[in-house]
Parts: C-alpha cells; sequence; structure tokens
C-alpha cells in the first residue's frame, strides 16, 4: 500500500493523482499469460462517527458503556475485529478507512482539545491519533464535527495522524482548491504480479458551513458531494484506479434532517451512488444508523453501488468484500458485498488499552472533579414530553449569561427568553454533590451562546415549527409516551422548549396551528413585542431550519461552550435549588385537556 501525502502539498489536485498513482507500479512478474482468466479477492474495513470513543467507556456516567441492546464502543474493540480480519484475509489484502467524525463526542477527545490542547507548545498527541495509528488506518474523509473545535486544533490532529484526512469538497475559500487531500490511492499486491489500484475519495458534509459557521466562514467552503464526485471519479480512472471506494460523511436517504438551509443535500450518499458512474462502494456516515449491505443502481451504467453504514462510536466494523478478475489487460469488479461485525462481541485489544491508560485515568480524574451540590436529584427522562427542571436549568443558566452580556446596552431593558432541547434522555443531576461529568451530560455537544432579536410573532412561528415534533393524538385515544415524538425522523435535539414564555402544545390539532395560550407574564404575547433569544450557534446558524432565527440580528455571541457555561455557573452557586428555576410553562394538551 502506498501513499505520499506530500503529493497533495503544493500541487493541484491533478498532479497529486498522478503522483501517486505513478508509484503504483506492477512487478515483471506481469509477463505471466493472460490465456486464463485470474481472480483476485480483498477486503476494506471501514468505520464511521467514532466521536472520541476509544475505550468501551461512558465518561458522563464514569462506567462501562451499555445500552438496551448491549452495544460496545470503542476503537479498542475495533482493533480486536480488524486483527481478526486481517490474520483471516492476510494483512496485504486489507485496506482500512473511516467515515468522518473522530474528534469530537466524549470528555477524552474534549479533554484534549480544550483542557489539555493539542495545540498547545509541546502539547500531547490526541488519542484518536495515537489509536488510529496504532491499529492501522489507510485514510479517513473528513466529518462535519472535525472542525468543531476549530481549524488550528484539525491542523494539528491531521498532522499527529499517519494517514490522510480526506476532502474532495473542503476547498480554500480564497482559492477554492482542495484544503485537504481528495483522495488517496492504494496499491495491493497480488500474486500474479499485477497490483490493483484502490482510489478512495473522502467526502464531507456541506453543512458545515453552516454549523461551524465560525471557525470557517472565509476560510473554506464546501460544495456538494455529487458535483465534487463527478469531478474526481472519472479523473480517478482515467489515471488508472482498478477500484473506486467513496468514504463519505453523509447518510445515504437523500434528505436533509436539518439544516435545510444549505443548498446541497446533506445526506447524499445515495444519490451519489446514483448519479455518478465510476463508483464500486460507498462507506456511509454521518447518520448514525446500521446499514449492513444498501444496492443503488447507477442510472448511467446499470450497475450496482454497494453502500454500508457501521453504526456510531465503534459499535460495528463494515466489511466491503471485493473479488476481481484479470482479463484483457486489466482488473475488473466481478463481485462486491458487504456486512457488518459487531464489537460487542469481542474484547478489547489490550495493545490499545495499554496505549491510552495514562490518558484515560486522566480524563476519568477530570470529570470526577465535585463542583457543587444540588438539594435535589434531576432527570432528563422525561424532557421530550414534559417540562421538567434539568431542561430549565440549562435554559435558566443561558439566560442570566446574556442577561449579564446585556448590561447596560440599548437591549437590557428588554425581556431574556431561552431555548434548549433535551440533548441526552439520560442525563441527571444527583442530589447532593455535583461533578464536572453530572454538569457536562446535560449539554454533550460543543455548542456557544448568542442573543438574537425575535418579536412575539416570530416565537410563535418558531413555537409551531418545533411543535412538529409531536404525533399528532386525537382526544381520547390512548396515549403511549414511546410513541407521542416523531423522534425517528426528527431528533430530540431537533425539539425546542422555550423559557419563560407559558404556552401549551395541542396535539390532537395538525402541524402549524397547535400553540395555545401564548403568555408573557401573565399577559398574551403582542406579536409586535420583541424579545431578547437565547439562542446556541447551531441553531442560530440554521441548524434544524427553525423560522427566523438565522435571519434574525446578533445582539451578542462568545466562544465558550455553553457546557462550561453550565459548569462555572454551578461552581460559582455552589449549590443547585430547583426551587429558584425551575417551574412548569409548557405542557401538552388535547382540546384543552392536558395529556398527563
Amino acid at each position: 500500500m502506498t501513499f505520499d501525502r506530500r503529493a497533495f502539498l503544493g500541487t493541484t489536485a491533478a498532479t497529486g493523482a498522478a503522483v501517486a498513482l505513478a508509484g503504483a507500479t506492477s512487478s515483471p512478474a506481469a509477463a505471466h499469460s493472460e490465456s486464463r482468466p485470474r481472480t483476485y479477492s480483498f477486503t476494506v474495513m471501514g468505520t464511521t462517527d467514532l466521536h472520541g470513543n476509544v475505550f468501551n467507556w461512558d465518561y458522563f456516567t464514569d462506567k462501562e458503556f451499555d445500552d438496551k441492546a448491549h452495544n460496545d464502543v470503542g476503537l479498542a474493540k475495533i482493533s480486536t475485529l480488524v486483527n481478526q480480519v486481517r490474520a483471516e484475509k492476510g494483512r496485504r489484502n486489507t485496506l482500512l478507512i473511516d467515515a468522518g467524525d473522530t474528534i469530537q463526542g466524549t470528555q477524552l477527545s474534549y479533554y484534549y482539545a480544550k483542557v489539555d490542547p493539542i495545540t498547545a507548545r509541546r502539547g500531547p498527541v490526541h488519542p484518536m491519533a495515537q489509536a488510529m495509528n496504532a491499529i492501522g488506518y489507510d485514510a479517513a474523509a473528513l466529518g462535519n464535527h472535525e472542525f468543531n473545535y476549530g481549524i488550528p486544533v484539525l491542523r494539528k490532529f491531521e498532522e499527529q495522524c499517519d494517514f490522510p484526512l480526506l476532502g474532495a469538497n473542503a476547498l480554500d475559500a480564497k482559492t477554492l482548491r482542495p484544503a485537504f487531500p481528495p483522495y488517496s490511492v492504494h496499491c495491493l499486491r497480488t500474486p500474479f504480479g499485477r497490483d490493483v489500484k484502490v482510489a478512495v475519495l473522502g467526502l464531507t458534509n456541506p453543512g458545515i458551513a453552516i454549523w461551524d459557521k465560525a471557525n470557517v466562514q472565509g476560510k473554506m467552503t464546501f460544495p456538494g458531494l455529487e458535483e465534487q464526485a463527478a469531478k474526481y471519479v472519472p479523473r480517478l480512472r482515467a489515471l488508472g484506479a482498478d477500484v473506486v471506494i467513496v468514504s463519505a460523511h453523509s447518510g445515504s436517504s437523500g434528505t436533509s434532517s436539518y439544516g435545510d438551509q444549505l443548498p446541497y443535500v446533506e445526506n447524499a450518499a445515495g444519490l451519489v451512488a446514483e448519479q455518478v458512474p465510476g463508483i464500486d462502494a460507498i462507506l456511509v456516515g454521518h447518520a448514525h444508523t446500521e446499514i449492513p449491505e444498501y444496492r443503488v443502481k447507477n442510472k448511467a451504467t446499470g450497475k450496482d453501488v454497494v453502500l454500508s453504514e457501521p453504526l456510531k462510536w465503534g459499535q460495528r466494523l463494515t466489511l466491503f468484500d471485493f473479488e476481481l478478475t484479470w482479463s484483457k489487460g486489466c482488473w475488473s469488479v466481478a463481485k462486491v458485498s458487504a456486512k457488518v461485525l459487531n464489537s460487542n462481541a469481542v474484547a478489547e485489544d489490550p495493545k490499545i488499552t495499554r496505549l491510552l491508560s495514562d490518558e484515560h485515568r486522566k480524563v476519568v480524574a477530570y470529570v470526577n472533579q465535585v463542583i457543587g451540590t444540588s438539594t435535589q436529584a434531576m432527570s432528563s427522562a422525561e424532557g421530550p414530553v414534559k417540562d421538567v427542571a434539568i431542561i430549565d436549568l440549562i435554559n435558566h443558566v443561558q439566560a442570566e449569561t446574556v442577561k449579564g452580556a446585556l448590561a447596560g446596552t440599548e437591549w437590557a431593558a428588554l425581556p431574556v427568553l431561552s431555548q434548549a432541547s433535551c440533548f441526552s434522555r439520560t442525563a441527571s443531576i444527583p442530589a447532593g454533590q455535583v461533578t464536572i461529568k453530572d454538569a457536562a451530560g446535560l449539554y454533550p455537544f460543543e455548542n456557544t451562546l448568542e442573543a438574537r432579536l425575535l418579536t412575539g410573532a416570530q416565537l410563535k412561528d418558531y413555537l409551531e415549527f418545533s411543535a412538529r415534533y409531536f404525533v399528532r393524538t386525537a382526544p381520547g385515544d390512548v396515549v403511549d409516551p414511546a410513541k407521542l415524538t416523531n423522534a425517528e425522523s426528527i431528533p430530540d435535539y431537533n425539539y425546542d422548549a422555550v423559557y419563560g414564555l407559558v404556552y401549551d402544545i395541542d396535539v390532537a390539532q395538525p402541524v402549524g396551528s397547535r400553540i395555545t395560550g401564548l403568555s408573557f407574564q401573565g399577559k398574551p404575547v403582542d406579536p409586535a413585542a420583541r424579545f431578547v433569544f437565547a439562542v446556541n450557534n447551531y441553531r442560530a446558524s440554521g441548524g434544524g431550519n427553525f423560522p427566523h432565527v438565522a435571519q434574525a440580528k446578533q445582539l451578542w455571541s462568545n466562544s465558550e461552550e455553553i457546557r462550561n457555561t453550565i459548569i462555572g455557573w454551578v461552581k460559582a452557586k455552589g449549590t443547585v435549588d430547583p426551587a429558584q428555576f425551575a417551574s412548569v410553562d409548557w405542557r401538552l394538551t388535547r382540546a384543552g385537556v392536558a395529556v398527563f
């Protein structure tokens, strides 16, 4: 296998391809007779959406990870599966790639981006780089969450990786040239003296331009996946690639689950397979779903393109099995199949756990630091369907922070409202001591806080849009809380509760006509009244496509993660008392009768 990182530095993408392929030469043994077909099989393994998981460990609960399906997580488990596949297939007959979202998601990855940052002078090597290097990854596509900590952290991580980070549609905003290698080419040596050249094209999500606008605006631009695949796949074929695999941080459905303000489709992997000829397989990412094998017929060629998406966090490993035949002077793909392996079937690789044991211990000690106390226990379990104290805590901290920031300004007299979602149904604050992990668990994303100016009418529209999250349920029908939401198509984080207003959501009514009794301080909300809206940067940038907020006047913003703001608030207060901030201000109703 060969990849020359230098081939992409200071050259055009076309030149990089030529250099990479030029090194993939055939041996003199290729003079064998071609009178009979020769076959060669190899396997491409794939992961995606690792989100900072090395160990089978949940830093928010400080115990071994587990869920209802008894899945396991982490690269240490993946390493064991990879070792098994390599032992079976032969190391020379395998490749290992990833489809992005690597360096954000756990307190382990957060710690080495913010607490002991890899960008510091003589800073540490990122645990994900250490683990992936040790396992022997060949290439990885960029995910949208790679940009959460800013470009300097991403560049340092790239520098620490022994494999290329690929992004054919991550372009320098000024030159419109690739900001990262668009692809890598890997040469597999066959027993017949005829090498197989495998090209891996990396594609990321154009939503980065919206979701991480503060980090990338004016620096990078992100065109659509189809457009860039159509540009590069023919080039790779013309330069001699026998097999073309796309590693795409983009779901397969052809839809946009959030961020609909994009000029490009968010989940475009299936469309790439259908519209761009010359692709053999696509490793799918971003959607956090499990797709062992999914076939899409290319419109131009009529050939099947095989897609597979392994489950997030290292819960699954995809295997693409290729069978090639040598005929008429070239290799051609005769068959492709895909499946996934479950990481809960194996033990963690001790090589990986030993390698990062010190980093793990540091982070465990960090998240267990006590920062305050709580007068009572709070849970998010019912957060999607009820106004619960733990979501009020997030909103209260956000509203207080914005009020303080606007003190003394022309906006200081306006009432401050706040939005928050149930980001995790397992978040909790215990009675008694509160630790960093408890507070951080309320807000698992790296969102920052902004203040926008909205009117009463705009807030009504905002709430109506949010209320589409609920399944329409007629009066008198039996209510099953587990079936009351559209969480499969509208994630919990795209249902917002607004703090500071009182309102009912009539789930018996159609979408768009559900908000009733909307009031502020005991009076109906005046459509023309102005409010300050404390909102996270994801929502303010258009994430979720909520109305008005992305176009609203920005009054203030900061760069500190909201979860750090919550941690700082708890430290400053010393005691968390729900009696000081929690109240039931919204409820679900049917024809005026409360559902609960």
